[in-house]
């Protein structure tokens, strides 16, 4: 699911994006076959010296990590808890992401400009001297190609007129160069809106050039406004499309693994309103204001645009990540006990404590790019930790169990037709036991 999340950036089509995705999943690609292949073998060679001798002491560390340790009592009581009220926790808990997604509905993307650093910084300083001198628009300059649409046409005859009706479109300010071309059939106009880079209305006014028409010309628009707003648009159009890729490939292989349709049904159903908590809260403190200085924002700004693409990526592979360690537990004990609760009560007490631990480790992490003077760095930073926080704590270890106890045996649902056209998957080593016994009873007799 890691890997299939990360080659899914290349959807979008934009190249950073794309090499970031292929990348990291190679990367990761290399980590499993490290850990399928290279550890086993290092693990057989070395044998019975890995483990320490039975009768030794206990070392302080030992000592400390048993008292910390996240299973056992804490979780077996909250397993408890879960069997008690699921209905109370399911609700609760879908009733509090879905309410902290609906920011997402406002949600303005961009790219940051430098009125988003610390005053007293160089960047701060100068984009205040530039705008006090020149307005707003000087951070939003437009770079404008005319051409002439027919084959032996010119433009020249017609830049005083071009640029007249440019000035009386709405949110321009000044047009501060001209250079039109020695052969007449090209010019190049700077002009430089009311506005800011990452406001509506520079985005409709770049818009609006590119779909005037004039008799003879037209108009190309350029420059690194034009081209941030691009990308967002097309990332945001891109966002949809990757978002039903990874989904539905994560649905299919789960259904594969866990021979369910219920239980992958809801790992992305989760995943989807931890995303929608996870970008409605980062809209909520980044572009709304609200206790942005709290998180360390010195001004509210729109949100980063490349930023819901590579937070659904690597959340939604730390989520399927989550989703395993939990469900895969569950299912090996209802497999063998055939009691639905039991089973999910199991999988919180033996792997609750797996997911916790792996979650804080991310947070601590993703937590630590929040310490950073970068604007952009401190915002991937807020999205990525409380996008952990959202779906391993609220969504895996409360939502989950919580709806896996209301399904019941239900959760375990496979059509016999489907079983069996799905290959068999065995996660759980059930074939690979099943050997080991046969071996025990040959050597008994």
């Amino acid at each position: 699911t890691v890997i299939i999340a990360l080659l899914a950036l290349a959807v979008p089509q934009i190249p950073f994006l794309t090499m970031m995705g292929i990348s990291a999943a190679l990367t990761v690609f290399i980590a499993i076959l490290i850990a399928v292949i290279v550890t086993p073998a290092v693990l057989m060679l070395i044998g019975k010296k890995i483990t320490p001798p039975v009768d030794r002491k206990k070392t302080l560390a030992e000592k400390v990590t048993d008292r910390v340790k996240f299973s056992g009592k804490l979780l077996q009581g909250w397993a408890k808890v879960l069997n008690k009220i699921p209905v109370l926790i399911a609700t609760l808990t879908i009733a509090f992401l879905a309410i902290t997604a609906i920011p997402i509905f406002h949600m303005e993307l961009g790219l940051p400009d430098d009125s988003v650093y610390e005053e007293g910084t160089p960047q701060r300083d100068a984009y205040d001297l530039l705008k006090e001198g020149y307005g707003e628009g000087v951070h939003a300059s437009l770079v404008v190609v005319a051409e002439a649409t027919e084959k032996d046409g010119e433009v020249l005859s017609k830049l005083e007129q071009l640029q007249a009706d440019i000035l009386a479109m709405d949110h321009v300010d000044l047009i501060t160069n001209v250079i039109p071309k020695e052969s007449g059939e090209m010019a190049v106009l700077t002009l430089n809106p009311t506005n800011g880079p990452s406001d509506q209305e520079t985005i409709e006014l770049v818009h609006e050039l590119r779909n005037a028409k004039f008799d003879g010309v037209k108009l190309n628009v350029t420059g690194n406004t034009a081209m941030y707003i691009d990308i967002s648009e097309r990332l945001s159009d891109a966002l949809p499309v990757f978002a039903s890729i990874i989904v539905v490939l994560a649905f299919i292989i789960f259904m594969i693994a866990f021979r369910s349709i219920l239980v992958p049904l809801k790992a992305v159903l989760g995943f989807v309103l931890s995303l929608g908590a996870t970008l409605g809260f980062v809209t909520w403190v980044v572009q709304d204001g609200n206790f942005y200085e709290l998180f360390g924002f010195v001004t509210t700004s729109p949100v980063l645009s490349f930023l819901p693409i590579i937070a659904t990526g690597i959340l939604f592979g730390l989520a399927m990540d989550y989703e395993v360690f939990l469900v895969s537990r569950m299912r090996e004990e209802f497999a063998h006990s055939g009691n639905a609760r039991k089973a999910v009560m199991a999988g919180v007490r033996d792997s609750g404590g797996v997911v916790v631990a792996a979650a804080l480790i991310m947070v601590a992490v993703f937590g630590g790019f929040m310490f950073s003077s970068d604007p952009m760095t401190k915002i991937i930073g807020l999205t990525l930790t409380f996008g952990v926080i959202f779906d391993a704590f609220v969504v895996r270890m409360m939502m989950v169990p919580a709806v896996m106890m209301l399904l019941g045996k239900s959760a375990w649902y496979m059509p016999k037709w489907l079983d069996r056209i799905l290959p068999n998957v065995d996660m759980e080593g059930e074939e690979v036991l099943k050997m080991v016994e046969k071996e025990k009873v040959k050597k008994n007799k």
